[in-house]
């Protein structure tokens, strides 16, 4: 029996992951905003915007299990406007990207006690490095909800190239997924324009049993390499250069998000 921890898991691929893994009979930790929409018995309600839930879903996970299999990022939240979580940090790089950082680390212990661990960050990999704002990670001038989002991919590229710097210390193998369009609740607050596009997407993207169809395999026997990524499961290249897989700027970043933290 396994331990998954699966964050954004009261909807959407998150959801339908966790019933999967619930149907098999493994534990599954899920980790939401709403405890009320939670499957199974092991809910850890938290903002995963703030740094201090994560900190306190991280030590809740330590004292109840001893090991985790699989740790699974799916939680994401679309903002067409800009807003900064009560600890001053902008929303969107808050949740979808400084979480699975914090979260990443945190349980890294925990993951090394497991015979194939894994952490599935459900993201966009092989995405445009010129989409990553530098200079204004936090898009505190000329926000746009839609490049706040997309700037989330590359960002989740480089945290993947850094672990697997890790390589030669740690077993945890790193997959990047991009599940395609996918008709699921899509959370987040948006302008007229983005409401209308997402009601098009919810219409023609693909089922969620479609989207996890290839990613429960890859949880169940993870690649052989320290870093791997897929699109609608075809693998793709993460070789140096390709894409914004860079360990130059895999460090950059690391060293940024450093400064950040308290």
């Amino acid at each position: 029996m396994k331990t998954i921890v699966i964050t954004g898991g009261t909807d959407g691929i998150g959801r339908a992951l966790a019933q999967t893994y619930l149907d098999r009979g493994d534990t599954v930790v899920v980790i939401g905003r709403d405890a009320t929409k939670a499957l199974g018995t092991h809910c850890i309600q938290a903002d995963l915007s703030l740094i201090r839930d994560n900190e306190r879903v991280i030590a809740e996970i330590q004292a109840k299990f001893p090991m985790v299999d699989a740790l699974v990022f799916c939680a994401r939240h679309f903002r067409s406007r800009r807003r900064e979580t009560p600890e001053g940090i902008e929303e969107n790089f808050a949740l979808f990207y400084l979480s699975r950082y914090l979260l990443g680390h945190g349980l890294l212990p925990l993951l090394e006690n497991a015979d194939s661990p894994i952490i599935m960050n459900v993201a966009g990999p092989g995405g445009d490095p010129s989409l990553i704002h530098w200079n204004d990670l936090e898009f505190s001038h000329g926000y746009d909800g839609s490049a706040a989002l997309a700037q989330g991919g590359p960002l989740n590229d480089l945290l993947g190239v850094a672990f697997a710097g890790q390589a030669e210390s740690i077993r945890t193998r790193y997959v990047l997924f991009h599940p395609g369009m996918t008709a699921t609740g899509l959370s987040g607050e948006y302008d007229a324009a983005i409401e209308a596009h997402i009601r098009w997407m919810k219409k023609h993207g693909k089922s969620v049993a479609d989207a996890i169809a290839p990613i429960v395999p890859l949880i169940d026997t993870p690649p052989g390499e320290p870093l791997s990524a897929f699109v609608e499961g075809r693998r793709i290249s993460v070789a140096e250069g390709s894409g914004s897989f860079n360990a130059a700027a895999a460090a950059r970043l690391h060293e940024v998000t450093r400064k950040l933290l308290p």
